[in-house]
């Protein structure tokens, strides 16, 4: 089968051809019909990521049809529509037990420690693979196994309740998630936080405040437009320890800062005014978890969750191609999610 892989840390992806993985009794082999190009994707090439396992086929937004099952499985069934969980765990280890699987002493992430959807089949075990209802497109399933997902978790691990303020730092794919479903969640006022004008449009369109970095501290701009209370939520999606501070900045009383992004700086904080004083937490989120899976996947059938069009790229299996998507997203690209269509 065709396939594109990191064989070389540094250097561009490599379109090769592999066999069809052989199925063991638990596990699906899946037709690729969609796989999203991911900032993580781009870490990995880079070497910001570790890899040890070179080449892997790379690749953590999956959604297809199943081709074949092991014998094992009766719940899942050739033809059927499915997405992909990218967390592969042992299910039985002190952490899986508490269903806390991205913390599994065995886990595995497809696309970093396994091979991925960068092709045109992939092997994922049958507990991985979540239906995909009809109206959800293969290209929406694909970006919400990671970005969505994450959102989603970086929302419950906020706690967010109903009528709360919440500061979105970032408007890419992750953002473009977490301001619907804080919609969804019954959040207040959403505030977002971004340099691109096109994506600060986008996110006024949607209902949120934009918030132009670009004009004046993000910050003060909230606080002024909250009448100086600030936010009780914030998420930080962007990776950079300026706006991982400004998010912790702009909360109020009891504040939550949910901080995704990856970052290889040092934040630095004033313990008495930032934190104690107003008694706010700061929240690392890491992956998200299967049992958040079913929530996403309603609020996206029933429309609450939308991926328009244009702020979809799709690209052929191609190695040029999807390095080239790689490389813009060094950039604040204009639209949400590059995906790989393999039948292009």
């Amino acid at each position: 089968m065709r396939a594109v892989r990191l064989a070389r840390v540094g250097r561009p992806l490599e379109e090769a051809e592999i066999p069809i993985p052989e199925l063991g009794p638990a596990d699906v082999l899946i037709r690729v019909a969609a796989a999203g190009i991911c900032h993580s994707d781009a870490h990995y090439r880079a070497g910001i990521s570790r890899i040890d396992n070179l080449p892997v086929t790379v690749g953590h937004e999956v959604a297809g049809r199943v081709e074949r099952i092991g014998d094992e499985l009766a719940d899942v069934a050739p033809g059927d529509r499915v997405c992909v969980h990218y967390l592969v765990h042992c299910g039985h280890c002190e952490f899986c037990a508490r269903g806390l699987e991205q913390f599994c002493r065995s886990g595995q992430m497809i696309g970093k420690h396994r091979d991925g959807g960068y092709a045109e089949f992939i092997k994922v075990p049958g507990k991985n693979a979540f239906r995909l209802p009809e109206e959800i497109s293969f290209e929406a399933g694909a970006i919400m196994m990671c970005s969505s997902a994450t959102a989603i978790h970086a929302l419950n691990k906020a706690r967010l309740k109903a009528g709360e303020s919440v500061a979105i730092f970032g408007f890419g794919g992750l953002g473009f998630s977490a301001v619907q479903l804080a919609w969804a969640l019954g959040c207040g006022e959403i505030y977002v936080v971004d340099i691109n004008p096109a994506k600060l449009a986008s996110a006024e369109k949607m209902g949120a405040v934009a918030i132009d970095a670009k004009v004046s501290d993000p910050v003060d701009q909230i606080r002024d437009a909250t009448e100086g209370k600030g936010v009780d939520v914030s998420l930080e999606l962007i990776g950079s320890a300026k706006t991982m501070r400004q998010a912790v900045q702009c909360l109020g009383v009891l504040g939550r800062a949910a901080l995704v992004g990856l970052t290889p700086e040092s934040m630095s904080i004033f313990p008495y005014p930032e934190l104690i004083n107003k008694e706010v937490k700061i929240i690392g989120v890491s992956d998200h978890l299967a049992s958040e899976l079913p929530t996403l996947l309603e609020f996206a059938r029933s429309g609450q969750l939308r991926f328009p069009p244009e702020g979809l790229r799709a690209v052929n299996l191609d190695a040029r191609q999807i390095n080239a998507s790689l490389d813009e997203l060094k950039d604040s690209i204009d639209h949400f999610r590059t995906i790989i269509v393999p039948s292009k």
